[in-house]
């Protein structure tokens, strides 16, 4: 079967995460268009519910902002959001370290969920969403581990103030679901998005060009 790739995709963010994970299933974007929001929750707003707003807002900011780019006002636009909850509470992105120790004392022995939403804005306009969730169970933190981990510096910018592909994987004594997508990107459910709406996902899965 032959197939040719029509339209580009365009990612809507600069995550290097999202990137890697990306390019792990053959996908290299043509165009990094991330999407400045403001991710603030609504008020009494649940986590799996800020995760599928703010992926769709990211998808339909960077589609605005290549309405007039020539080459890419026809692309494949992909957006992602994740969001780490325990119950209703919705724990930040860590940006400073008293901010990080919080989130740790509060996952520290006990289970909570990550949530990642993908939005998938088409050349034709139309818009499909999928949300994911997993569910990671961290050990009791020590202060020694807490203190180690602040200092190591991973839980900068990182929902839920830590990183599992790095030294948090550490912590973790059961994870059910997508390890993909606790680090930010659900790689079969994009997949899936993707073939579904006759993006080639599979034309670099060639010897040699992967």
């Amino acid at each position: 079967m032959k197939t040719t790739m029509s339209y580009p995709l365009v990612l809507a963010s600069a995550s290097p995460r999202r990137i890697e994970l990306l390019a792990q299933i053959g996908i290299e974007p043509a165009f990094l268009q991330p999407a400045d929001i403001d991710e603030t929750p609504q008020r009494s707003e649940h986590p799996r519910s800020l995760a599928k707003r703010l992926s769709k807002q990211k998808a339909e900011r960077a589609k605005d902002k290549l309405k007039n780019d020539a080459d890419y006002k026809s692309a494949f636009i992909l957006a992602a959001d994740t969001v780490v909850g325990v119950g209703r509470q919705i724990l930040p992105k860590a940006e400073s370290e008293d901010v990080a120790l919080d989130c740790l004392r509060l996952l520290s022995g006990r289970a909570h969920k990550v949530f990642t939403s993908v939005c998938l804005v088409t050349p034709k306009g139309s818009l499909r969403q999928v949300l994911v969730e997993s569910r990671v169970r961290f050990d009791r933190l020590s202060r020694r581990q807490m203190d180690a981990y602040i200092s190591s510096g991973e839980w900068r910018g990182k929902a839920g103030g830590y990183a599992i592909q790095g030294l948090a994987g550490s912590f973790i004594v059961k994870m059910v679901g997508s390890y993909s997508n606790i680090v930010g990107l659900p790689l079969h459910e994009t997949q899936a998005l993707l073939e579904g709406e006759n993006f080639p996902v599979y034309d670099q899965w060639h010897e040699g060009k992967v």
